[in-house]
């Protein structure tokens, strides 16, 4: 039976991410997938660690599937793997000491495999990814508003929306909702189209790294639909 074990935002805290993984060898029934949604590291240099734990699993460990978060993707645009954005977001909110320490620190080795990190994970019916469908930056929560969050399903055509951008723990139900969009085509004509919400989820998979002493991530049963939110103590 699959077990999938989804993690996001270790954001550089080894300790953490140990205690997690420590969580995830325990369970009595065997974890099948393991996926980390983004922000395995923050601007500090204790990130490396981090990414060569996960590089180099040990001996009857999971490798884990990982894809680009909001601090990966900030890496590629200070060096230049993307294209830049004015005001850089790392000065804007950080600082350029920050943005500074980012280039200085990073080997391009490591930078390059952030560079071949996918977006997201599509699986089965469910879309696996650090902010939404449509970027890294976006955070989804309960408090977006329901058209915001239908649309989302709706380009990724899923019934189930994994993200951690938020770095919050939530399962929310969408159902009874409709998006229609009109296409005029070059000889007038118009193609109409209606996509429905029929027993969609959202849900957040909390943070490893963030939160002193405390690791959130999440266990999900795809055969049954089944979550179970998982809270791991740990001394860092």
């Amino acid at each position: 039976m699959l077990k999938w074990a989804i993690l996001s935002g270790i954001e550089g805290n080894l300790v953490a991410y140990e205690a997690v993984l420590q969580d995830i060898h325990t369970q009595p029934q065997p974890v099948t997938d393991l996926f980390i949604l983004g922000d395995v590291i923050d601007y500090r240099p204790e990130g490396l660690a981090v990414i060569e734990r996960i590089q180099k699993p040990r001996t009857g460990e999971l490798t884990p599937q990982v894809c680009r978060g909001w601090w990966e993707e900030q890496y590629l645009l200070i060096h230049g793997f993307l294209a830049e954005t004015m005001p850089n977001p790392v000065i804007a909110k950080y600082g350029a000491a920050t943005a500074k320490a980012m280039w200085d620190q990073m080997p391009e080795s490591v930078v390059q495999w952030m560079a071949e990190l996918d977006f997201a994970f599509v699986e089965l019916d469910c879309l696996l990814v650090h902010g939404s469908s449509l970027s890294t930056t976006e955070e989804l929560t309960p408090e977006s508003s329901p058209l915001q969050i239908l649309d989302r399903f709706v380009r990724s055509n899923v019934n189930r929306l994994f993200c951690g951008r938020s770095g919050r723990q939530f399962h929310l139900q969408v159902q009874g909702g409709s998006v229609s969009s009109e296409v005029v085509r070059m000889d007038g004509s118009v193609a109409k189209q209606t996509d429905r919400s029929d027993d969609r989820a959202l849900i957040g998979v909390g943070n490893v790294g963030r939160n002193p002493h405390c690791a959130t991530y999440t266990l999900y049963y795809p055969s049954t639909d089944k979550l179970e939110f998982r809270w791991v103590a740990h001394k860092y």
